[in-house]
């Protein structure tokens, strides 16, 4: 699987860009802040419809402009797709395939798979279940697209139940029918919120059962003398949950749970005015050895247990028989050197890997292809991403070039187009 094209409109910094992509490695160098990281996070948000730096899709949209768009053209084993997201800076975002309109946003799923390393990674052993959460579902959604609508239905669910909570007390206070009419549209939100938590529970506890060994495999290759590492599911619904399978046929059970959870925790749900139970609250337990990660490793150890839960990623989409695009988003800076090397390694294989990196020399030698250099430029006060050369790079051949010669227009794939 790659990418052949990527077009941008409004995205980020980049008010218009063309890229003409290949398979392989390209890297993409400028200094921070000039927009390169912006370019991975255009192609992540085709895989799996979220950004990985903001929670809302607001930023993405480039400061005085309508709407940010997204054009992808995805080939995989001889098929070819491209997909056209729409992400207004109000409103719903708007999405097509193959230039027709599909109904849903969430239908474009599952046409690119890729995984995404980034300094911010590391939040993932030492931030808040928040961020644990975002890893899973990121990984449901690409490997099973239809388990992203229950996820989208039921935050919507979630939404509406908190307000209800927040004046629940209030009215039940006052009694008479006004305190009826509340309970009673609690129950319904109650029975909605625990069939799609169950559904969304059951996606994800199938998908950690899965990733688990390779999380463990990836982590003992890249720190031998450590620890152990393993993962679990920590349901805010309590341990049966915790100790199932997960998987569709699951649902039922997992429903019960939080069905009965839910009764138990109402009225301190009405004090606080808020949901306690539900997939919203569970959290990706990392160990090493018999504690926790985070709170007990080490930098060194956080960092290779971050990068065990990517690598394991990979692992777990190509045993899904697709191999996935790689992204290391200024990621060399961060690691030491046996960490650099292990993560070139690794990455030498993949079909299309792209890169940034502010700094050149962060990225180890063995790494060599096509170096597009990314800058800015200023008008009347606005800023904005150019792409500023385009060359290859190394010792390798490609075609009757040797990198590290000027390319031909054939070789670069007619190069990059920006800010027409």
């Amino acid at each position: 699987m790659f990418v052949r094209q990527l077009a941008l409109h409004d995205f980020r910094s980049w008010p218009h860009a063309e890229f003409t992509l290949t398979p392989g490695t390209t890297i993409f160098v400028g200094r921070n802040g000039f927009g390169k990281t912006n370019l991975l996070e255009s192609l992540f948000y085709v895989a799996t419809l979220r950004s990985h730096r903001v929670s809302s899709d607001a930023p993405l949209v480039r400061s005085g402009a309508d709407a940010a768009r997204i054009t992808a053209t995805v080939e995989n084993d001889g098929r070819e797709l491209t997909v056209d997201l729409t992400i207004p800076s109000q409103g719903a975002n708007k999405a097509a395939i193959n230039t027709r309109p599909v109904r849903r946003t969430r239908e474009v799923l599952g046409i690119l798979r890729a995984v995404l390393f980034a300094p911010e990674d590391l939040s993932l052993v030492r931030g808040d279940p928040g961020e644990r959460r975002r890893f899973i579902d990121e990984l449901v959604a690409q490997l099973r697209p239809m388990a992203a609508g229950a996820k989208a239905d039921y935050d919507r669910v979630l939404r509406q139940r908190t307000a209800l909570l927040k004046t629940a007390g209030a009215a039940l206070r006052r009694g008479g029918d006004q305190a009826e009419s509340v309970l009673s549209t609690l129950d319904v939100w109650d029975s909605q919120l625990a069939e799609l938590g169950a559904q969304v529970t059951a996606s994800r506890l199938a998908l950690v059962r899965q990733l688990a060994p390779f999380v463990s495999d990836s982590y003992a290759s890249i720190a031998p003398h450590s620890r152990p590492a393993f993962i679990e599911y920590r349901s805010a619904a309590g341990e049966e949950i915790d100790k199932s399978p997960g998987g569709d046929d699951e649902i039922d059970v997992i429903r019960e749970v939080i069905a009965a959870r839910l009764i138990e925790v109402r009225s301190k749900e009405i004090d606080r005015g808020m949901c306690l139970v539900g997939p919203h609250r569970d959290d990706l337990f990392l160990g090493l050895g018999d504690e926790p990660a985070k709170g007990f490793a080490s930098h060194g150890e956080s960092w290779s247990f971050a990068l065990s839960l990517r690598l394991a990623s990979v692992g777990l989409l190509r045993d899904d028989g697709v191999e996935p695009i790689i992204m290391l988003d200024d990621v060399f800076a961060e690691l030491d050197v046996a960490r650099r090397n292990m993560l070139a390694e690794f990455t030498a294989d993949a079909d299309q890997l792209l890169i940034t990196a502010a700094v050149a020399d962060d990225i180890p030698e063995s790494i060599v292809g096509r170096r597009i250099s990314v800058g800015v430029s200023e008008q009347d006060g606005v800023r904005k991403s150019v792409v500023i050369g385009d060359e290859r790079i190394g010792d390798k051949k490609i075609g009757d070039k040797k990198m590290g010669e000027p390319a031909t227009d054939e070789a670069l794939g007619q190069g990059s187009q920006h800010n027409a």
